[in-house]
């Protein structure tokens, strides 16, 4: 037998607190979930190979001064 009873507002306390734990395990594992497919996609296109995209030469920097 405990020394001290347990409060009901604890105990609803409690049970909040496991319930938004689970909500903010669901949101990890579901922003996981999206970059994992995104990062293991099979149609990657690169910004040099996507259409409308121009490739930039480097331009040398200037000599002297």
């Amino acid at each position: 037998m405990p020394l001290a009873h347990e409060h009901e507002l604890h105990r609803r306390r409690l049970s909040r607190n496991l319930g938004l734990g689970g909500v903010l395990l669901a949101f990890v594992f579901l922003i996981f979930g999206m970059t994992f497919v995104k990062v293991t996609a099979q149609n990657v296109q690169f910004p040099d190979t996507v259409p409308g995209v121009q490739k930039t030469v480097p331009v040398a920097p200037a000599s002297g001064n």
